[in-house]
């Protein structure tokens, strides 16, 4: 039988961590690997996680394929569904994703074991892919937008790929899902009219002069940092930050790889409205008490601004129209759209441009450009 040979984690640190002399510093954010000897011979395997609890989930992978192969045939358990979900979602929770991501994870895949329950399939591997269709097939009624049955299907192939990887399963029967096609929601920044009506119209909507205060300041951050409404929410206070050297107020959004954070200018007016935001907590602008679950104090803020848009007669208005504001701006004022990009934090310009793409000045004045240089010729 073959043994499971002993697994090591260490890490390759980058040229200017400071930690690089220490292959097993846990903390740091440099890539982890893998390295262990079997049959005389040594192997080596990227992680692909910055994290060590990731690193650890895919060392217990190496070893279980190990453990299996040392297995008779015979003595191997078919996997249960509600077991591998569960196995699934154990090692979700070493990759650092947000409790948000994770509970949809746990929503979705909960919905897939009741329905293998009606249908009888206890066990992973007696799934098929006429199952897989079928359930797909009510999705259009719990996730009416085509983009969130687009990211419901990734996080369910994610699974079975999982589950392939390990073993459970012969066969992915996910491979029957064909794309789902997201039709995109256009970008729908605020007119500067709209804008000053939002603003006019909130000590109306909010009679205590506190709170209107608030929401004022909320609405004009958004719009001038192009922060989310849950980055806004949680925003510290540590974050407005003064530039002495060009005399101006910056509030530090996104950290980048680097480390180093992405920061936004603001006006001088809006500068000092948020620095006046009455609140309770010492460390948050907005967040009142800095205590309980991020996504509470989130919901809280998106009903006070579905209020205002509709009391604006803007029933489908939404915080995001406050980002997209922001973005269009910057655009049509002739900012890059790589710099753009990095303002609003995206992880790559190709999202910048699958959605601000129409916006952008330069790219529009060529077309221009190259239109009227045909009037001639004409």
């Amino acid at each position: 039988m073959q043994q499971v040979p002993v697994v090591t984690i260490f890490v390759r640190h980058s040229a200017d961590c400071p930690h690089a002399g220490d292959e097993f510093f846990k903390r740091c954010n440099c890539w982890k690997h893998l390295r262990w000897t079997q049959g005389g011979r040594q192997y080596r395997k990227a992680t692909k996680q910055k994290t060590w609890a990731g690193a650890e989930r895919v060392k217990r992978e190496v070893e279980h394929s190990y453990e299996k192969l040392g297995k008779p045939a015979e003595a191997r358990q078919p996997m249960g569904v509600q077991q591998a979900v569960d196995t699934f979602l154990s090692s979700k929770h070493g990759q650092s994703l947000t409790g948000g991501v994770l509970k949809k994870y746990k929503r979705e895949l909960q919905k897939f074991v009741r329905f293998c329950d009606v249908r009888g399939r206890f066990a992973l591997a007696e799934v098929t892919p006429n199952d897989m269709v079928d359930f797909r097939s009510g999705w259009e009624q719990d996730y009416p937008s085509s983009q969130t049955r687009q990211q419901v299907q990734a996080r369910l192939k994610s699974f079975f790929r999982y589950a392939h990887n390990l073993g459970w399963i012969a066969v992915n029967p996910a491979v029957a899902l064909s794309p789902i096609k997201a039709e995109e929601p256009p970008t729908l920044p605020l007119t500067p009219e709209q804008y000053q009506t939002l603003l006019n119209k909130i000590p109306e909507v909010f009679s205590d002069s506190v709170k209107a205060a608030r929401v004022h300041a909320f609405v004009r951050c958004m719009r001038f940092t192009a922060l989310s409404i849950r980055d806004t929410t949680c925003l510290p206070k540590e974050r407005i930050v003064y530039d002495k050297a060009k005399k101006v107020t910056k509030v530090l959004t996104y950290r980048q790889k680097t480390g180093a954070y992405v920061g936004v200018a603001v006006p001088p007016d809006v500068a000092q409205e948020l620095a006046a935001v009455p609140n309770d907590s010492p460390k948050y602008v907005f967040w009142n008490t800095g205590n309980g679950k991020p996504s509470t104090a989130v919901s809280h803020w998106q009903d006070d601004l579905r209020e205002l848009f509709r009391a604006v007669g803007m029933p489908e208005g939404h915080p995001h129209q406050l980002r997209d504001t922001a973005a269009v701006e910057w655009l049509n004022a002739g900012l890059d759209i790589m710099d753009v990009s990095k303002l609003l934090g995206h992880s790559s310009v190709a999202i910048t441009e699958k959605s601000y793409a129409p916006w952008v000045k330069s790219r529009q004045d060529r077309l221009d450009d190259k239109v009227m240089a045909t009037w001639n010729k004409a």
